[in-house]
């Protein structure tokens, strides 16, 4: 059975940056690695979006970048300037390209194409069982997500951030292609959390996306009956073209992932709880996750030492318990953020990032009652 230093299973954001960074620190060259992935990452399988101060790290392969944004609720409709903040989109296929072309080619690290069907435990590591042959690891690090542990247990409340987007070309100009949707709910709630996401590349390129925060996905008919209205009708375009179409699904919730992992067997990634639970972003956090747990690595220290719970837990679970009983408040709760406080604070925020002082403004945004009564059941 071949036996390797670590193990990375799944080549998306979190393994493709932590095997990027074995490859590319000196202290790892002597480390044997191995990545397993059922697939070759060949398609532009997924949109990637965040916000950060200034150049950052991934600017190079960056498809569009905002310095606006642009908010609607039931009342308010708030175009903004972001900066010192751009919000930036990262195509899957781009990241894939760059990062698997450095991967393969250090020497230490061996890409191979499997489905992983087992992974357990031994007192020297653990085992990786695929479709075809098995292999061992000192330390493995798992980024495939299951449900089932999350949905089994009711002490943590599971929503999901699901979308169905559309790329399209219009015949006419009608977007601002400086400024980013980050949130329209001027939609029908339909008792839910919906909103629109738009993504404008050019003046009649855009990527729109039927957005909620909520308990269970919807059959693709609606997402698209709920796109189709709004191009027709608050976008007033009958004419246009799907160049493309993506969807996606991603949990929300403060469960400890982390309760699963060993001194040789990490979840990262979504399997690692390392989505911010109260909005789903993933990809920037993934990044930072990956720097703190490589000082870890090089630290010497045990795996099961590496996560840390912090006050912005507690912030995401009070927004995740009222969302999950009262799913239709998260309009009003976004809507008096962006009209109370300026992006660029919501941003911090949202990145863990504020003072207590600021996370008080934050907090006295919204009408307090559904945050106090939230509070009291977790507390008593």
């Amino acid at each position: 059975m071949p036996n390797y230093d670590y193990i990375i299973i799944g080549g998306g954001a979190s393994g493709l940056l932590l095997a990027h960074t074995f490859a590319s620190d000196d202290f790892f060259k002597s480390k044997s690695i191995l990545i397993l992935d059922k697939d070759d990452k060949t398609k532009n399988d997924r949109t990637w979006c965040f916000w950060e101060k200034g150049d950052g790290k991934f600017d190079h392969l960056l498809y569009k970048k905002w310095s606006k944004i642009y908010f609607a609720g039931k009342k308010l409709r708030l175009s903004k300037s972001i900066e010192p903040y751009s919000y930036k989109m990262l195509r899957g296929i781009d990241f894939y390209n760059h990062y698997i072309k450095i991967v393969k080619a250090s020497p230490n690290i061996t890409w191979i194409k499997d489905h992983v069907t087992d992974i357990r435990e031994n007192g020297n590591g653990g085992i990786v069982s695929t479709q075809t042959k098995s292999y061992s690891g000192k330390i493995i690090f798992n980024s495939i997500f299951d449900y089932t542990k999350v949905q089994s247990q009711k002490k943590y409340p599971v929503l999901q951030q699901h979308f169905l987007g559309w790329f399209i070309k219009t015949d006419n100009t009608i977007f601002n292609p400086d400024e980013a949707t980050f949130m329209d709910f001027s939609i029908p709630q339909k008792g839910n959390t919906r909103f629109m996401y738009i993504l404008p590349f050019s003046k009649n390129e855009a990527l729109l996306e039927y957005t909620l925060f909520s308990e269970a996905p919807l059959e693709h008919s609606e997402y698209e009956e709920g796109i189709l209205d709004y191009i027709e009708n608050k976008l007033d375009c009958p004419n246009y073209t799907i160049l493309e179409k993506e969807h996606g699904n991603i949990p929300m919730t403060c469960y400890e992932f982390h309760q699963h992992n060993s001194d040789s067997v990490m979840n990262i990634g979504i399997a690692g709880g390392w989505a911010k639970p109260s909005t789903g972003f993933t990809f920037y956090n993934t990044s930072k996750k990956v720097d703190a747990l490589i000082v870890h690595l090089k630290k010497n220290r045990p795996l099961s030492q590496f996560h840390k719970k912090d006050k912005f837990w507690f912030y995401d679970l009070l927004l995740l318990d009222i969302l999950y009983r009262t799913n239709h408040l998260g309009q009003s709760i976004f809507e008096s953020l962006f009209k109370k406080r300026k992006p660029q604070l919501i941003f911090k925020f949202l990145d863990n990032e504020t003072s207590f002082w600021e996370d008080l403004l934050i907090m006295s945004a919204p009408k307090p009652l559904p945050f106090v009564k939230a509070l009291f059941k977790r507390l008593f």
